[in-house]
């Protein structure tokens, strides 16, 4: 039975409620997209100072990996334990790894950090799509794209603008300070605001499925690091060691899987046309989308010669037209109930923009690249949002987190991959060419793999014309061919969005649909009723008798 903090009172989906809830989602949400814009922004001078040039793609992959691996975990979790105290679990952890960035005092340490910010960042973003979907039906949820469309709109003007003041002008210790302050806040309003019923684990949780899952993405991600690494390669033992590894947890996971009492995965899900349909668009779109928007900034910043803040700001172009068409087709879908057609339009929008991408060199004038990036954000927009409304459509209102996680996991998979990969690919291109660069210039072997692993944006202007100039072609010439090989991941994603089905929008929130929450008018009459009859009691004492309105007992579990 549905209850609220009032004894045997059923918990009620009012207006007033979804609007808390989702302000306290907000909350979370800032706090972690806000990180991605200023760490972009900065991230050529952390890995420039902290001496990781040629391992600057683990910054990344490491956040993806530790977010990536607790999806599945947080999304089950959420849906066997309730929602609210993993939020708040999820906050803390992102908040405390923000402070060991800050105090990171080498490269590897940093790297250990972020994979921790990662724990708890994969919790708020999964733990956020799936509140929703508890709170509000799948037929009205495309209107609260408008909102969280601003709070990436605002974090993509106040990450750039504040992570190139940080960097030009104090240290970039400050892009993890700042988190300290927002996460506390965070923390707070989700703690009072986010009210949400609780339940206890009626089945035993899926210990197995959780370590056998962990252990098939570490290897899966370490195979694709060690493969692209020029220390490793395709041809190294060790490359082939994680690879058969992946191999071998994915068969266990499969295998624990069909028999655990409550899996971490069902994979009754992969039964499912329109999850796997939608699903698989996602894992396309992670690799195309996260490998072109992880080494954009460091492109512009060192290939365009222009400042941290100036590249950062750069990327607000990409941020307004997601944001644009995120919110243009969430009304869409809410008013007339139709989805498929958006997911088509992003994919063609998308790869328009990754053949645009292939013609960047360091002459490609900045009003142009905004063009590109503008372009590329209209096309995500379009994609993003849909897909997961479309997956948490299409399973039971009990599935919702464990669906919404699923999905997820395998676009960050994609992701993981996409970054991996073609960063290895960027990275191993990128210090060839420094290499040459320096060495061009006189300087011994060792001296020109030393430079080229510790140049950043500072120390570029204070070198020689020609080393500056042979350095911004470096940057150019390793980056624009990678989006070649993105591109037929995107068009993969096209086809399969011209057979995504299109099923009707259930009119029930979560929480309704699984009898844990009154939604809809009848919350509305119970809670003026509520406040009504509480009136009453400061007057003539407690009301025993049930009033006329009051739901019974039973029909709240019938």
């Amino acid at each position: 039975m549905p209850t609220s903090a009032a004894q045997g009172a059923p918990f009620l989906l009012t207006r007033r409620r979804i609007w808390l809830i989702f302000g306290a989602l907000i909350a979370g949400m800032l706090l972690s997209s806000l990180d991605q814009t200023i760490v972009s922004t900065a991230m050529p001078t952390i890995v420039g100072q902290l001496g990781g040039v040629d391992h600057q793609v683990w910054i990344t992959t490491a956040y993806l990996l530790a977010s990536t691996i607790v999806m599945p975990i947080y999304g089950k979790f959420g849906d066997v334990l309730g929602r609210r105290n993993l939020f708040l679990i999820a906050i803390a952890i992102f908040t405390l790894a923000s402070i060991g960035c800050a105090f990171a005092g080498n490269f590897w340490a940093f790297v250990i950090f972020r994979a921790a910010q990662g724990l708890g960042g994969g919790g708020m973003m999964i733990l956020s799509q799936a509140i929703i979907a508890d709170i509000v039906p799948a037929n009205e949820r495309g209107k609260f794209m408008g909102p969280l469309g601003a709070v990436f709109g605002l974090s993509a003007v106040a990450g750039p603008l504040l992570g190139g003041y940080f960097v030009d002008h104090l240290t970039w210790q400050w892009a993890f300070y700042i988190n300290i302050p927002i996460g506390i806040a965070a923390f707070a309003i989700a703690y009072f605001a986010l009210q949400l019923p609780s339940r206890k684990p009626e089945k035993r949780i899926d210990i197995l499925g959780v370590v056998f899952i962990s252990i098939t993405t570490v290897c899966l991600i370490f195979f694709a690091d060690f493969g692209g690494d020029t220390a490793f390669g395709w041809g190294s033992l060790a490359t082939w060691a994680w690879g058969a590894g992946f191999v071998v947890a994915a068969a266990a996971f499969v295998f624990t899987e069909a028999r655990a009492e409550d899996p971490i995965i069902p994979l009754s899900l992969f039964r499912n046309p329109v999850f796997i349909n939608a699903t698989a668009i996602g894992l396309m779109l992670g690799i195309g989308m996260f490998a072109a928007i992880g080494f954009i900034p460091t492109f512009l910043q060192m290939a365009s010669g222009t400042s941290a803040a100036v590249s950062g700001l750069l990327l607000v172009p990409m941020m307004v037209g997601m944001m644009g068409t995120s919110i243009a087709s969430g009304l869409l879908i809410t008013k007339t109930g139709r989805y498929k057609i958006y997911p088509i339009l992003g994919t063609v929008v998308t790869a328009l923009a990754m053949v645009a991408f292939t013609s960047l060199t360091a002459e490609t004038p900045i009003w142009l690249t905004c063009v590109f990036l503008f372009v590329f954000g209209v096309g995500l927009g379009l994609i993003m949002q849909v897909v997961v409304l479309v997956v948490q459509n299409a399973v039971p209102a009990d599935e919702i987190g464990t669906a919404t996680s699923t999905n997820n996991y395998f676009r960050e998979v994609g992701a993981s991959l996409g970054t991996a990969v073609f960063g290895t690919i960027f990275t191993t291109r990128l210090t060839e060419n420094l290499v040459n660069v320096f060495a061009t210039s006189g300087a011994s072997a060792d001296a020109a793999s030393q430079a080229a692993s510790t140049i950043d944006p500072e120390t570029l202007n204070a070198l020689p014309d020609d080393v500056r100039t042979g350095i911004i072609s470096a940057y150019a010439d390793a980056l624009a061919p990678v989006f070649w090989y993105l591109l037929p991941f995107i068009a993969l994603a096209f086809i399969l969005a011209l057979f995504l089905k299109q099923i009707p929008l259930s009119d029930q929130a979560g929480l309704v649909a699984r009898g844990e929450a009154i939604g809809g008018a009848e919350a509305e009459q119970l809670e003026a009723q509520r406040h009504e009859n509480a009136l009453v009691d400061v007057v003539t004492g407690p009301t025993t008798t049930l009033e006329s309105g009051d739901v019974e007992p039973d029909r709240l579990s019938s």
